[in-house]
């Protein structure tokens, strides 16, 4: 049975979507406490998310930008804001489909429908994510290197994912804490070097060497 998380703060919006996609088989999430949204998104690992703009706490720009960088769960954006520039604004964010109010639920339900489709015959390689000469797996948080399959741990897993996302680009240490551990509970900062020299020694012990570099004073990047 595929998930669909409901993200939409309006309830009689929110209850119409959920009864509506329940009654085709699937299951369907729709929180209604927006504070940890991202941390509720990653917890359920739903196949689509169906995402409003106009939120309280975070808007669906940020919501869906922050979702982008560790996942390529399909997103739609379902709201009134109808201009151009919303649109576009979605799709540059990594959105996969916008649809305005007020729609028609059955198209809706096409575009689920043919986005779940697409995405299913290319599930293996969603769940891939590729550096240089080796894959992180995310469904089972494996690294597989020539012949070699290593084991992380769910931070090992969000550390590294995180800076291949960014591959290029230095990421300050103050974010990989944020995104790791949230802003709202305080980690010591020797827990993200702890962390990610434990990364490092595993790559190490299969072959995979200087592959996370540090910027003294700036962060990390994947060199």
């Amino acid at each position: 049975m595929k998930k669909i998380i409901i993200i939409e703060d309006d309830e009689v919006i929110r209850e119409e979507l959920q009864n509506f996609l329940k009654r085709y088989g699937y299951e369907v999430k729709a929180p209604m406490n927006f504070n940890n949204i991202i941390q509720y998104v990653e917890d359920e690992n739903a196949e689509l998310i169906l995402l409003d703009i106009n939120l309280p706490v975070f808007d669906g720009y940020y919501i869906c930008r922050e979702i982008r960088k560790t996942s390529r769960v399909p997103i739609i954006i379902v709201t009134s804001r109808d201009s151009d520039l919303d649109e576009l604004m979605s799709m540059n964010l990594g959105a996969d489909d916008f649809i305005t109010k007020p729609y028609n639920i059955e198209i809706l339900l096409a575009r689920i429908t043919n986005i779940l489709r697409r995405i299913g015959e290319s599930s293996k390689t969603n769940n891939i994510l590729s550096y240089k000469d080796f894959n992180l797996n995310l469904s089972n948080a494996t690294v597989i290197y020539k012949d070699k399959c290593l084991e992380l741990t769910k931070n090992e897993v969000k550390i590294l994912s995180y800076l291949i996302n960014n591959k290029g680009n230095i990421v300050k240490r103050d974010s990989l804490m944020e995104y790791l551990w949230k802003s709202d509970y305080f980690v010591d900062d020797s827990t993200l070097t702890v962390n990610i020299n434990r990364l490092r020694k595993k790559l190490e012990e299969i072959g995979i060497e200087n592959t996370i570099e540090t910027r003294r004073g700036l962060g990390y990047i994947m060199s």
